[in-house]
């Protein structure tokens, strides 16, 4: 048998992730960990103790910022101290589902400031640093399906979700010749922490179900295996596209 090189090992790198102490993003600093990078986490309220010591069981190096997303001079200064990250995760973000005349700009400010400005102007911190030091690196944006298709009383959390996609072609564009690759998850519902209060409604739910061919939610795991992908050597050619981890909903 020829021996193959194991394309997701991870050893060597730093990889960043928002939002990282729990539901998708927690899911994604476990298995990167696991697969040998170093891990920094930001996020509002730090990672538990019990979080800290599984990551840390692997040998690697972990790093916990409490910090909001959206004060981006204080995480500047944060990440001064540590390694720059080859592996950016922006996985932070909310929903607040309701219909465009309940809107409010607060609503609206929420929402967008957090799923796309702060994504944005961490992601240009980044970038800076890797082309500063002549670095490979590889941004993954934390999208949606509902980053593809459109659907009631989600105006808002669409938008700044069409709007991640956008982004994420465009600066794969700008980034191509630079060694940096910019690739997107859009996962289907899942349920987590922020997810969890909409699935008691019964109706909703089985509403849900019926429109994912597959007929079954998602799982942390299911985005985490693809963001490993997309942070591995295995992925080495792509660039500026979306693996919609959706169950079959956008194809639809």
């Amino acid at each position: 048998m020829t021996n193959r090189p194991n394309l997701m090992n991870l050893s060597g790198q730093t990889a960043l992730i928002t939002g990282g102490n729990k539901g998708i993003g927690y899911a994604c600093a476990n298995l990167l960990a696991d697969s040998g990078a170093d891990i920094i986490i930001i996020s509002r309220t730090g990672v538990s103790d019990k979080k800290y010591k599984e990551l840390t069981s692997y040998g690697k190096k972990v790093y916990s910022i409490e910090c909001d997303l959206n004060n981006f001079n204080k995480y500047e200064k944060f990440l001064s101290d540590f390694p720059t990250p080859n592996i950016l995760v922006n996985n932070a973000g909310t929903n607040l589902p309701m219909p465009i005349n309940e809107v409010t700009e607060d609503v609206f400010d929420k929402i967008i400031n957090l799923n796309l400005k702060s994504v944005y102007f961490l992601t240009r911190l980044i970038v800076k640093k890797l082309i500063l030091q002549d670095l490979e690196g590889t941004i993954i944006n934390i999208s949606s399906q509902m980053g593809h298709v459109g659907d009631k009383n989600r105006t808002v959390y669409c938008s700044s979700k069409h709007a991640i996609e956008g982004f994420t072609k465009s600066l794969a564009i700008e980034l191509a010749g630079k060694k940096i690759r910019v690739n997107s998850v859009s996962p289907t519902f899942i349920e987590t922490e922020m997810t969890r209060p909409f699935f008691e409604d019964v109706e909703f739910k089985d509403s849900v179900l019926n429109r994912i061919p597959k007929g079954t939610l998602a799982s942390v795991d299911d985005v985490s295996w693809a963001v490993l992908f997309l942070a591995s050597k295995a992925s080495n050619m792509i660039t500026g596209t979306s693996i919609k981890v959706d169950g079959g909903w956008s194809a639809q």
